[in-house]
């Protein structure tokens, strides 16, 4: 929990009452000048907040050498790390993850027990032979020239300080690791299905964060990830054969008689090995591939990164590089554009992995793709370069913050790109978080990552519900208030490990509306939205429907009416927790804001100036950007015989 200043808490008790003593419903001055003093309050409570914050930093320099005869490994490690917290450490704690890929580990056995293992995984970790295995080994391990006390646990190792690290202070780790690249099984590994050599990710090892909630040395199963910020030197020793794909920029093309940026037309340098030199600054996590049948492209985006390109020159699939790269272009500058100015000089699309897993400047996919899904897949791996590259979030806590967010980035971008798709079109999300509430096997998003007690809740909850997320706030702040709230967030909590209630401040700021009740309905509980139309009424002239809230999750509510001559009218009633409401959307109509729905009614009566006669339909929600659980109940269509009665006039 963030420590708050008295004058904060002044501030924001100041703005409170200012707001809730003197809002009132008609548009005046006297509102709008409220208004702003709330909005200038919950200004000083954010910068404050954000001033507050602390995060380590480490600073990795690596040696590492592989035998590609037998896929064994070697290497030295020189971290800088500095303890910016303000608690002197008395442990250290570092992520072994090729361990996970040997019989009988947690990845294994959790992947044997789940009722639906992930396809990659299944059983095949607990078939490896030996010479198969993952290993990852710190042999030695000095802090500030002292050797320390180790305890290897499967992915975890234990470092028991014999003096503490100070607050404040920086340490020099040295150490020194071996290990076997394990067959490819999932993200990382060798001989990969599309034949590419070394798919080198999670490969070192790496310190675990320590931050505002302590340690975080959470075992590897397969999920997903949090690291350090810092900067990167890496040198990676291979035989000359191979091409390198990797995070961060290559400082040596000339002196390994490489052609990085001329795209394979220098003569390799006459060695049995080359030493590849990288080096990538403010970064949390470093990847690369190799193969020796890479070819290697560029392509510059206007004021923004060079992208390289690493894949096998497939017949079957060359057209998806070549005629693809186009649209990637566009898709990541649309994305740079609409959701903070891309900060690193370059991105690397390299051919790998399992499919598609995104690491800072760069990302490993399969390759082997038509153009559309080649695109979608390479956007949905850039995008992540915003949500978890450079908006770090512990991916443990709020993997929805990171998939989610990614998700519906990459869909804006992916949308505006192919003819046939309807920008700003979230429609496959709502239906998959909805499919998952009305099978009765959703679990809330605020479950860790690693404990979901199926795959299913856990990739519809992080992606699906992840992505409802955003497109229904866009809902109930506008769309507008949203885009430029996902600015402002990129903007203050870049290089930084925001968290829910961090974004949600933000948007609140944004807006000027109160939105914790929007978290803790729909981050912190599977509480769902329900609302119905179960009545109408006419008489003298005037309609009144009849609106009920079935679901346990109160939202703002907007109802379009219809009238019989084809006029549109939208009804909007803000929900009382918002403490504002919603400016008109994209309407071409009259847009009418009635009194707040307050939380505690289950009901509220629409009244309409208008006869059933001059009525053709009532709708709640048009625009469906409520993630309403069941929409059969949401329409009245006035004269079609339906099952609503209705008194004359």
């Amino acid at each position: 929990m963030r420590n708050k200043s008295s004058f904060i808490i002044g501030a924001a008790s100041l703005a409170s009452f200012l707001y809730l003593r003197f809002k009132v419903r008609t548009i005046h001055l006297t509102m709008y000048f409220y208004r702003f003093i709330f909005i200038i309050a919950l200004a000083a409570i954010t910068n404050a907040t954000t001033a507050q914050y602390w995060q380590q930093k480490a600073d990795y320099k690596i040696d590492f050498n592989l035998n590609s005869e037998n896929h064994q490994f070697k290497g030295k490690e020189t971290i800088i790390y500095t303890n910016n917290s303000p608690d002197d450490l008395t442990q250290l704690y570092f992520h072994l993850y090729f361990n996970a890929f040997q019989p009988g580990s947690a990845m294994d056995t959790r992947s044997l027990w789940i009722s639906d293992p992930d396809g990659r995984v299944g059983d095949r970790i607990s078939k490896l032979q030996p010479n198969e295995f993952g290993q990852l080994h710190v042999t030695s391990l000095m802090v500030n020239g002292k050797s320390q006390t180790l305890l290897e646990s499967e992915t975890i190792l234990e470092v028991t300080l014999s003096t503490p690290i100070a607050k404040g202070a920086k340490a020099t780790i040295e150490l020194e690791f071996e290990g076997q690249v394990p067959i490819q099984i999932r993200r990382s590994g060798r001989s990969n299905a599309e034949g590419i050599d070394y798919s080198m990710t999670q490969w070192y090892p790496k310190m675990c964060e320590y931050d505002r909630n302590g340690w975080h040395p959470n075992p590897y199963i397969g999920r997903e990830f949090y690291g350090i910020w810092g900067n990167f030197e890496v040198n990676l020793t291979l035989p000359k054969k191979y091409i390198i794909g990797a995070t961060g920029i290559l400082t040596n093309a000339a002196e390994i008689g490489y052609g990085y940026i001329e795209e394979n037309k220098v003569k390799r340098a006459n060695t049995e090995t080359l030493t590849w030199k990288f080096k990538a600054e403010n970064v949390h996590d470093f990847a690369w591939g190799a193969d020796p049948d890479y070819v290697h492209k560029t392509a510059q985006i206007e004021n923004g990164p060079l992208l390289h390109f690493f894949y096998q020159e497939d017949p079957a699939y060359m057209n998806s590089w070549k005629d693809g790269q186009e649209l990637v272009v566009k898709g990541f500058k649309y994305l740079s554009d609409h959701f903070g100015k891309y900060p690193y000089p370059q991105y690397s699309i390299i051919q790998g992995g399992d499919g598609g897993m995104e690491y800072p400047m760069a990302t490993l996919i399969t390759g082997n793709r038509k153009v559309p899904s080649y695109v979608g897949v390479v956007l949905h791996e850039a995008a992540h370069s915003w949500y978890q590259g450079i908006l770090a979030t512990n991916e443990a806590l709020y993997p929805w913050m990171d998939e989610g967010f990614t998700s519906y980035a990459s869909s804006e971008a992916f949308n505006t790109l192919f003819a046939g798709r309807i920008p700003g079109d979230h429609s496959g999300a709502y239906d998959g978080y909805i499919a998952i509430v009305n099978e009765g096997k959703e679990e809330a998003l605020d479950t860790h990552a690693d404990h979901y007690i199926t795959n299913y809740a856990y990739g519809t909850a992080s992606y699906n519900k992840g992505e409802v997320y955003l497109a229904q706030l866009g809902y109930v702040v506008g769309k507008e208030n949203l885009e430029k709230g996902l600015l402002k967030y990129f903007d203050m909590w870049k290089f930084k490990h925001p968290t829910a209630d961090d974004f949600i401040h933000v948007i609140e700021l944004q807006s000027g509306m109160v939105l914790d009740w929007y978290n803790e309905y729909f981050v912190n509980t599977t509480k769902t939205i329900d609302y119905a139309i179960t009545g109408a009424s006419s008489a003298k002239g005037k309609t009144n429907v009849m609106i009920e809230r079935k679901g346990m999750m109160p939202m703002p509510l907007e109802v379009e009416v219809t009238l019989s001559n084809g006029k549109k009218e939208m009804y909007y009633m803000a929900l009382d927790l918002m403490r504002g409401e919603k400016q008109k959307g994209n309407y071409n109509y009259d847009w009418k804001i009635l009194q707040d729905w307050k939380w505690v009614n289950t009901s509220y009566v629409l009244e309409l100036p208008y006869s059933a006669s001059d009525i053709q339909s009532v709708v709640i929600d048009p625009s469906e950007g409520m993630a309403d659980i069941d929409r059969s109940n949401n329409e009245l269509k006035l004269g079609d015989g339906i099952e609503f009665i209705l008194k004359k006039d």
